[in-house]
């Protein structure tokens, strides 16, 4: 999905953290934010310039975006790539994982919504439900007090098809990683993933 679909002004972390401050579930800043998040807690800077700004929320509490975006436009991203409207109160197919969303149709797409699965107190991988982990440990969060996405299971996600970003990533915040946080990527990621090689044992 390219530059046709309109332009970019991604929202700052804070700028998220007011708009979700009162959404009925648990969500978490995801993508490269995570991985700025992780390196340091503490930070308001761009260790690499974010093209957008994505979180996740559980498929349990996803209409719930409305009510924390009111009157903005939003649009599920239906496989392989097509955007349509999403109105309020319509559940969003189990395929669809991305929204994006502006706050009118002249307006600059804001925050990308990812839309991860659940069963209970575990978070389910929304791309291979073997992969899960109990919901208290998918995230943390910054000095400030923004939850954020683990970086290992962010990483997770990027593995598939690493971009160049993905790489710069992975890169940056591999040594930040615990013994724990590294074996987790290890048995997570394809069996022949280059990334192995920089995974301790």
């Amino acid at each position: 999905m390219g530059a046709e679909l309109g332009s970019w002004e991604p929202a700052t972390p804070a700028e998220v953290a007011a708009w979700f401050a009162d959404f009925d579930g648990p969500w978490w800043i995801a993508g490269g934010w995570a991985i700025e998040f992780a390196i340091d807690p503490s930070t308001v800077d761009e260790r690499r310039r974010h093209a957008d700004i994505d979180v996740m929320v559980l498929r349990e509490h996803h209409l719930g975006v409305h009510r924390a975006l009111p009157g903005w436009e939003l649009w599920a991203a239906d496989p392989p790539g097509t955007l349509r409207p999403w109105p309020p109160g319509q559940p969003l197919p189990t395929t669809v994982h991305d929204v994006w969303c502006r706050p009118g149709p002249e307006s600059p797409w804001r925050v990308q919504i990812m839309i991860d699965e659940s069963a209970g107190e575990e978070w389910i991988s929304r791309r291979d439900t073997r992969i899960r982990r109990p919901l208290a440990e998918i995230g943390a969060v910054t000095t400030d007090g923004l939850p954020f996405l683990r970086p290992e299971i962010q990483l997770y996600y990027k593995s598939r098809d690493p971009r160049d970003k993905d790489e710069q990533d992975f890169a940056a915040v591999v040594a930040h990683l615990t013994a724990a946080q590294q074996k987790w990527l290890r048995e997570a990621i394809a069996p022949s993933h280059p990334w192995l090689t920089r995974l301790h044992e």
